[in-house]
């Protein structure tokens, strides 16, 4: 079970083909901060049919997609 099993949980029930969260609401969904660790986490997320697309440092967000 990882840190971040909340979000995971939020993405895989988002209707969505493709969308982006804000390190902010990552933070609120997740209850905890994003940080460097989500590199390593972000493989359990193809479990739930979804995958990091992209983190945007600038933006501070990161986009994710749903498997096709």
């Amino acid at each position: 079970m990882s840190k971040y099993n909340q979000l995971w949980q939020y993405i895989k029930n988002n209707k969505s083909g493709s969308f982006e969260l804000t390190f902010e609401q990552i933070k609120r969904i997740a209850g905890v901060p994003l940080d460097h660790s989500f590199l390593r986490y972000k493989k359990e997320l193809l479990d739930y049919g979804f995958k990091v697309e992209k983190i945007l440092m600038k933006n501070q967000s990161v986009k994710f997609t749903k498997n096709s």
